[in-house]
């Protein structure tokens, strides 16, 4: 397990100190959606409150397990925007489907990081109990169907927010795309730039790029230079310069230049 993160701690000591402050979880600071424009902070406060010292520990050990190399992999900043956004995306949810219960616990924003853990470590295993192995995508499966049955199907002696759970979860999911889709923003220009700065005038660059590599003398080449050139050229021939790869364009330019 990796060692403890700044973010993990103060949540964990945020969470526990909450719970010994305010063990009766006040109305003030419970999220009941009725009252949630007069009381529009429990839509985080109610993220530090919880129902009992089980409900407080099951919370805890996910976040205490599972949000370490969570955050290690997003950083601080994504880290915390993954777990109050999943916080919040469980609110929503609990508003939607069933808004005349008061809510509290940090469920929604644990189960968001359960499932950023997943998605990024999905054959990782899971000890259930310290014994029973599961592998991680699985676990959330299981989650994601079980909350579903239950918050369809409610007990009514059930406390537990199986509707907001699935507000995490699904908040999370979004979350972690998107943060890929970003991540990724900076390496897409600079390929797309590399590619337009091979090819800078479309069309008309790739006829007279075209010709000009076919004036490569093949002869004066090296036996395997050749041989690229030549698979290149039938490519470019067959699917057109366009498909070429930046680095495919680079090197037909370099040896054209030779």
């Amino acid at each position: 397990m990796l060692a403890m993160t700044p973010w993990v701690r103060k949540l964990l000591i945020a969470n526990v100190a909450m719970f010994f402050l305010y063990p009766l979880s006040p109305v003030e600071l419970s999220f009941y959606p009725p009252a949630i424009f007069v009381r529009p902070w429990t839509l985080v406060s109610y993220m530090f409150l919880h129902a009992g010292f089980m409900h407080l520990l099951f919370n805890m050990i996910g976040l205490y397990f599972f949000g370490p190399r969570v955050e290690d992999r997003l950083g601080a900043k994504g880290f915390l925007w993954l777990y109050f956004l999943s916080g919040l995306g469980a609110a929503l949810f609990h508003f939607l489907f069933a808004r005349e219960h008061p809510m509290v616990g940090a469920s929604g924003a644990v189960y968001g990081v359960f499932l950023a853990f997943a998605m990024y470590w999905p054959r990782e295993r899971i000890y259930i109990w310290g014994i029973l192995p599961i592998e991680a995508w699985l676990l959330v499966t299981l989650l994601v169907f079980a909350s579903l049955y239950f918050g369809v199907n409610p007990s009514a002696a059930s406390r537990t927010a199986h509707f907001a759970h699935l507000g995490g979860l699904a908040f999370a999911f979004v979350f972690i795309k998107w943060w890929g889709w970003r991540k990724g923003a900076g390496k897409r220009a600079f390929n797309k730039k590399l590619h337009s700065d091979a090819s800078p005038t479309g069309m008309v660059g790739d006829r007279l790029a075209t010709a000009r590599w076919k004036g490569i003398a093949l002869e004066s080449l090296h036996e395997l230079n050749r041989g690229e050139v030549v698979r290149l050229l039938a490519k470019v021939e067959s699917e057109g310069a366009g498909n070429l790869s930046p680095s495919e364009r680079q090197f037909l330019d370099r040896m054209s230049a030779d």
